[in-house]
């Protein structure tokens, strides 16, 4: 098996082509454009596969437009403006650090893009570095290319006539890493994808938050084919996508190698409307759509019974392929004869006279005519593969993925003519930044922190919140600590911070003034949680310490005995000066 991986981070800078802030904003757009795509040619005159797919759709994109952080360029009503000089530096920052060699001269390529995630129908992309590479267990892991991008459009809703998408992401600056395929199994994957994370993160210089960093997972199994599974968040899902991927080919080899041996031949054509077998059907998908003017056709799909209920991955079936394949054409997906079709309420007399007009095994499309024909042609077209195609798959949140498209090809790629190149001169080298490296910022948090906790925080995603709390002279291992167990248990507890930063800073910039005690901060967090100032909160449930004359009393009262302070006091008293007035009075 190889593995590869592509990284996808946000920078933290204003958009990639115009002065638009990168800020994701709430509430209602301010208005709404529609657009209609279509597929160009390359400079070679080709197609790419994976646009004419998707163009035979015909879908109408809806795109809410915010006037926070959207301008004309955005909406493709101007050309684009020169590439952000913040957002360049910075890629050329994260290229140092990932060992690459800077490329002389940056190009804007266009990558045609006609799934709705852009108005123009093209993704702007640039090559900045070439030949880096990473450091882990497991040894070296090269780094193919370094590219700094724009972001796409966030998804509000699809359907199979349109889609609607929010246009205050479009145009962030992205840095695209991708390796080679050295990634050795699922483990040394995740381990990968952490250290190239860590590096980031450390810069200082790259978006914090959901959503901001997503993996594409390459994966080629020996006798398979090269998947790439896009949009994986969560790092504990890669081992598990690595591994349902590697089930999912081997199944189709057997199944595959299993036709062969049944000497089953290639699908032919022979598409049939079916639709009066339900004249009186009691299938509710299928009368409504019979009702809205849709048909029924079937397709025969002789010799594969049995097997479109072969599980490849945990909940699909190679019925589940088929059906994908079918859903590009914009249909909801195929019934087929190895389901059992009493859940759809399909009797057992329409499954006989099925039978009878399709044979042995089948596939049902509902839809408008041409429509339902194109689905079933993509669905003889995937029966028909005797090898495992190369695809493009989604990630999905069980770690399985979905069909999406045919891996893009170079077809996809021409020069953007409104952009002009940026040569990579001397001044431009001296202004990149030199933060600090990852091993560097390790060395510093072993000074603060003991190992274990050092080696959490260096992989945290709020590593940045702890250099903030540490600046603002709060005690490091309790910002840590707080960063780390706290907060963690409070999530389990379903406490969760919109703004974590905000949250912690307000909260140490009060603790700092020695205004409450350390066992009491998982109760002001909970208190802080619906936006309420740290302050407000040790008033409102009385927090705050007690110290001087007043604790002396409380001693006094409960006969100089710790535990029975503590017990009735422990949030409102320090134990250090609890015990240092009990030794002087000893």
């Amino acid at each position: 098996m190889k593995i590869g991986i592509e990284i996808h981070q946000r920078l933290d800078s204003s958009k990639l082509f115009c002065n638009c802030s990168s800020h994701i904003v709430e509430g209602d757009p301010a208005f709404t454009i529609q657009r209609k795509l279509h597929p160009v040619l390359s400079e070679l005159g080709e197609t790419d596969d994976a646009s004419r797919i998707e163009s035979t759709r015909r879908r109408l994109f809806e795109y809410q437009v915010f006037s926070e952080n959207n301008c004309l360029v955005e909406m493709d009503e101007e050309p684009p403006r020169n590439m952000n000089r913040q957002a360049l530096l910075i890629a050329l920052e994260i290229a140092k650090q990932l060992n690459a060699t800077i490329v002389d001269e940056v190009y804007v390529m266009r990558k045609i893009v006609i799934d709705g995630s852009n108005t123009s129908g093209f993704q702007r992309t640039s090559v900045v570095a070439l030949n880096g590479h990473v450091h882990t267990s497991k040894g070296l892991v090269k780094i193919t290319s370094i590219a700094i991008e724009e972001e796409s459009a966030g998804i509000v809703s699809s359907s199979d006539a349109n889609a609607t998408y929010r246009l205050d992401r479009l145009g962030i600056p992205l840095i695209e890493i991708t390796t080679d395929p050295d990634i050795k199994d699922a483990a040394h994957l995740r381990e990968t994808a952490e250290k190239i994370g860590m590096i980031l993160r450390a810069t200082g210089k790259v978006a914090r938050g959901l959503g901001t960093i997503r993996q594409d997972v390459n994966i080629s199994t020996e006798g398979g084919a090269r998947v790439e599974i896009k949009g994986a968040q969560d790092l504990k899902m890669l081992p598990d996508l690595v591994e349902n991927e590697s089930k999912r080919q081997l199944e189709l080899l057997k199944i595959i190698h299993e036709l062969r041996l049944n000497h089953v031949a290639g699908v032919k054509k022979s598409i049939e409307d079916v639709t009066s077998i339900f004249k009186k059907t009691e299938a509710s998908l299928i009368q409504k759509g019979i009702e809205s003017g849709s048909v029924v056709l079937g397709q025969s799909l002789p010799g594969f019974a049995g097997y479109l209920g072969r599980e490849l991955q945990p909940k699909q079936r190679f019925g589940t392929e088929l059906s994908n394949y079918a859903k590009t054409a914009g249909v909801k997906g195929i019934i087929h004869s190895d389901e059992n079709l009493s859940k759809y309420k399909i009797s057992e007399t329409e499954q006989k006279h099925l039978h009878e007009k399709l044979g042995d095994c089948f596939a049902l499309v509902v839809a408008p005519e041409q429509q339902a024909k194109t689905a079933l042609e993509y669905v003889i077209q995937r029966a028909n593969m005797e090898f495992v195609p190369e695809e493009t798959r989604k990630a999905n949140p069980d770690a399985t993925s979905s069909y999406m498209r045919p891996l893009p090809g170079k077809a996809r790629l021409y020069p953007e003519t409104d952009v002009p190149p940026i040569p990579i001169t001397e001044e431009l080298l001296s202004a990149i930044g030199s933060s600090e490296s990852l091993e560097d910022k390790q060395k510093k948090l072993e000074k603060l922190l003991n190992k274990e906790l050092a080696a959490k925080m260096i992989k945290s995603r709020y590593l940045h919140v702890f250099e903030r709390l540490v600046k603002i002279k709060t005690d490091p291992k309790l910002a840590a600590t707080t960063i780390e167990n706290t907060l963690v248990s409070l999530r389990r507890e379903g406490v969760e911070f919109q703004n974590v930063e905000k949250a912690l800073l307000d909260l140490f910039e009060e603790f700092n003034k020695d205004t409450f005690v350390k066992a009491a901060i998982p109760e002001v967090l909970k208190g802080m949680v619906k936006g309420a100032s740290a302050e407000s909160v040790i008033k409102v449930y009385r927090l705050q310490k007690i110290t001087g004359k007043e604790l002396k009393k409380i001693i006094e009262d409960e006969n100089h005995d710790l535990k029975a302070i503590m017990a009735k006091h422990r949030l409102q008293v320090d134990p250090a000066e609890v015990a240092k007035l009990l030794k002087g009075k000893k």
